[in-house]
């Protein structure tokens, strides 16, 4: 055979390997395809949000605006009562410019109006149907729920069947769910135990996060069993994050397994959601207050 015929067919072997290497890991030196990996996803917001006697709601909602991302609220959207006009007057200035990018969940001052029927008209299909107000979306490589601790929610009840059937059925390693009233705070709102059977549901599929409002402050706990008892390697992490505008609660005795507190400014919680782990950073909208760190998904 010819010298240039063999070298030339050397080489195209040659080229032939290397392609099918780059091809066995991921791309060129073995470097995952970009295409494969799920970018992060931004979860910003905050609950006890908009009175018109007040400007705090005004200050966070500012703070949106240099926020991309998806916004959630933790319930009070509209004080004090949550009707039509509360919206309008009080919430629609502020917070409602990001209404298109909103995932909402009532809260107790939302329900002063019947049924939440204000509420559900004014978010409209985001609200989930009207009525229940849990549902559930996915965000990157996240699945996030959001529940309504303001209708039976028991274990048994339709909510929390309909919570273990939807936690079933995700396919995402990575779980974070928010309603209104929270399990553990440290502020005078406390009491909120018969929230207990989402935890538990949530806790036996292994979520990562749960986010609450109503106590008027910034809480972070560690990972703990529905219980209240520390587990770092399966416990769920919770924030209270009731800072959106509405006037502040003073502190109470912390409890256990609660990490940072603070009740001297509002602000926002900004979550990263990335694939297999997640970051947060409280943004305060005045003083020097803020907390930030980083978990893994179970």
């Amino acid at each position: 055979m010819h010298l240039t015929t063999q070298l030339h067919r050397a080489r195209s072997a040659a080229l032939l390997l290397a392609l099918c290497a780059c091809q066995t890991m991921g791309g060129p030196g073995g470097v995952p395809d970009p295409e494969e990996a799920i970018p992060p996803e931004v979860l910003v917001g905050a609950g006890d949000i908009a009175s018109c006697d007040w400007n705090h709601d005004e200050a966070t909602a500012a703070m949106l605006d240099g926020i991309e991302g998806t916004v959630f609220s933790l319930g009070d959207n509209a004080y004090p009562d949550g009707t039509a006009q509360d919206f309008e007057r009080c919430y629609a200035p502020s917070w409602g410019r990001h209404r298109q990018r909103t995932r909402p969940t009532p809260g107790n001052h939302d329900y002063h109006s019947a049924k939440a029927g204000p509420y559900f008209d004014y978010f409209g299909a985001a609200a989930g149907a009207p009525g229940k107000g849990y549902y559930s979306y996915e965000l990157g490589a996240w699945h996030v729920v959001v529940l309504n601790s303001q209708i039976p929610l028991g274990a048994g009840s339709e909510q929390e069947q309909w919570l273990r059937a939807d936690l079933k059925a995700s396919t995402k390693q990575c779980t974070l769910a928010y309603w209104h009233r929270p399990l553990f705070s440290s502020g005078p709102d406390r009491d909120t135990t018969d929230v207990k059977p989402l935890w538990d549901a949530l806790y036996e599929a292994g979520a990562e996060v749960v986010l609450g409002g109503h106590d008027h402050l910034y809480e972070r706990f560690a990972p703990q069993t529905p219980e209240g008892k520390a587990d770092p390697a399966r416990g769920i992490r919770q924030f209270v994050v009731g800072t959106g505008g509405m006037v502040l609660y003073p502190l109470g005795t912390p409890l256990e397994n609660s990490e940072v507190r603070d009740a001297s400014t509002f602000g926002l919680l900004k979550l990263t959601l990335e694939d297999g782990a997640y970051a947060w950073e409280f943004l305060p909208a005045e003083g020097r207050f803020t907390d930030q760190g980083r978990g893994t998904c179970h």
